[in-house]
């Protein structure tokens, strides 16, 4: 199963918004086998914002890019240890025919560390560095990697020693132990009654009994012993080397390795790991672990599963498409779109919403509409036309806008519309930078670099109010974005009317068909559509 988001065009509309949102809906219905999500990658303008919570539906999530990152490679671990296990357990996971490149560490349910090989390899280097090593016991792993029983539990439950063998003559014996006064040792012996009295003797921490076949016979007393006693049914050299592997995982833990959001870029995280020493970096979301990645992990980069609604060019899709698969388009606009490494599913129909298109899929594919989900819809189609005014506005528009109303309960399309566009933010009040960048289109035709962006209200009286402001705001604009040039479109959806803003371009606008009423400021009327009316025109002077 594979997760497909479903996103518009950047700075979305009303009508990229509700397509994302239907059409998600429609492909989880047809094709239960994938999840699809859908997405946006902009701000909602006030307009949608008003929109949705009026319908009471969740918009889609705000997705900065779709760029590959470390969660969609993160990999969940088969076998974890707790920070007391032994270390033969981890040793034992690198005996399998799988082995593991990392094996995480946790503490109960909390994160810990990762083990590799390396780890393993590094503490049988150490065991032959030429110097009596000090190992850190736990008294419970004792049963967990010897077979035997305990005869008594010491009041310590772990502690540090290392290992003497109690076969030397007594007097050597003796002297060898008084040796490791200052760190007392864990002593592996036979039934030796002398040296298992001198042990007892110095409170040794430890004290491991091997070859008792038929118990011990030596006449000890351990009452005054306040040490551990156990007695191994394995032979004296094989429980010295798994004695070894039973401290616990957490001594092999030296260095701790980068840790890694899952947020993170793939190509980032690839390289933080190839410029380190470790096999594995954990993976965080916040503070919450989440698994790990390995070198394994960056053999190949998966790619994000995209569907594009309501545009198809690369330039006003989300950031990272390059590097995403774009599965499936849906658009009403001219194509644009890049090449695909294979074939995929294509419906762009010249009609006047995105909307319109999707409910036609409905209908073929036999899925229901539902009250909710025909306003969702409806929304879109009555913003794209303008209320069905628009010039982009066909026969399919006006049967879909039919059926839907019947569907949503709604009787006069009407009042639905001028309800929704008056929800839309006050060009007057609000920030001349974020009502211009809030659906904002660019184009590069003919070596000229442009854009245009548009907002509907409900009336045009106010426009000289708030001109200028919108006016600088254009400029700031042109050169953020590095255009030749950049306009604004007002559009009165009662009057059905717009009034043109737009920076200096004296080669071309005077040739514009329009009337000029001010610096900088065009009437349009009649005027509703960006796409079919506005942009043909702005084509037609650059040609000439």
């Amino acid at each position: 199963m594979a997760e497909i988001y479903i996103s518009g065009h950047r700075n979305p509309d009303m009508d990229s918004v509700c397509a994302a949102y239907s059409y998600a809906y429609l492909k989880n219905k047809t094709d239960p086998a994938n999840t699809y999500i859908p997405v946006r990658c902009g701000n909602l303008n006030d307009s949608t914002k008003a929109q949705f919570e009026r319908l009471g539906v969740t918009p889609p999530a705000f997705i900065k890019d779709v760029r590959t990152r470390v969660f969609s490679v993160t990999r969940t671990a088969k076998s974890i240890l707790q920070v007391t296990d032994p270390v033969y357990k981890l040793v034992s996971l690198y005996g399998q025919a799988i082995q593991p490149s990392v094996v995480p560490v946790l503490e109960n349910d909390t994160y810990r560390g990762l083990l590799s090989v390396d780890e393993v390899s590094s503490f049988v280097l150490k065991e032959n560095c030429g110097v009596r090593p000090i190992y850190h016991f736990v008294v419970d792993n004792f049963s967990k990697v010897l077979r035997g029983r305990y005869l008594k539990k010491g009041e310590q439950p772990s502690f540090d020693a290392s290992i003497v063998v109690g076969a030397m003559r007594y007097t050597v014996f003796c002297k060898h132990m008084e040796a490791l006064l200052d760190q007392k040792p864990i002593l592996v012996v036979g039934d030796r009654e002398d040296h298992i009295r001198k042990a007892i003797e110095m409170q040794i921490p430890g004290i491991i009994l091997t070859g008792l076949e038929h118990g011990l016979t030596s006449q000890v007393d351990f009452d005054s012993y306040q040490g551990t006693v156990f007695i191994s049914e394995l032979d004296t050299a094989e429980t010295i080397r798994l004695l070894r592997l039973s401290i616990p995982v957490t001594q092999l833990m030296r260095q701790e390795p980068p840790l890694i959001q899952d947020d993170c870029l793939f190509d980032e995280a690839k390289s933080i790991l190839s410029d380190s020493e470790f096999r594995g970096l954990p993976v965080f979301r916040g503070k919450e672990w989440k698994g790990f990645i390995t070198r394994r992990c960056f053999l190949e980069k998966p790619k994000t599963k995209l569907i594009m609604v309501d545009h198809n060019e690369p330039e006003q899709s989300v950031p990272g498409i390059d590097e995403a698969e774009v599965v499936e388009i849906i658009d009403h606009h001219r194509l644009g779109a890049a090449k695909t490494r294979h074939p995929i599913y294509i419906c762009c129909e010249p009609l006047g919403s995105t909307c319109t298109i999707i409910y036609n899929l409905f209908i073929r594919h036999e899925v229901e509409i539902g009250e909710q989900l025909a306003k969702v819809l409806l929304s879109g189609i009555v913003s794209d036309t303008v209320m069905l005014k628009s010039p982009t506005t066909t026969f399919e528009d006006f049967t879909a806008v039919q059926d839907l109303c019947h569907l949503a309960n709604i009787e006069d399309m009407r009042n639905f519309g001028e309800t929704m566009f008056s929800s839309g933010a006050s060009l007057a009040n609000e920030d001349p930078h974020k009502m211009l960048e809030a659906d904002f289109k660019q184009y590069k035709e003919l070596g000229v670099r442009f854009g245009i962006g548009q907002c509907e209200v409900t009336t045009l009286s106010d426009v000289d109010d708030y001109k200028d402001s919108y006016l600088h705001g254009l400029e700031e604009l042109k050169r953020a974005y590095a255009l030749d040039w950049a306009m604004f479109l007002i559009t009165d959806v009662v009057k059905e009317n717009s009034v043109l803003l737009m920076t200096s371009m004296p080669i071309a606008e005077h040739k514009l068909a329009y009337h000029k009423e001010g610096e900088g400021k065009f009437l349009l009327p009649g005027v509703l559509s960006r796409k079919k009316q506005l942009l043909p025109e702005i084509l037609r002077v650059l040609e000439e």
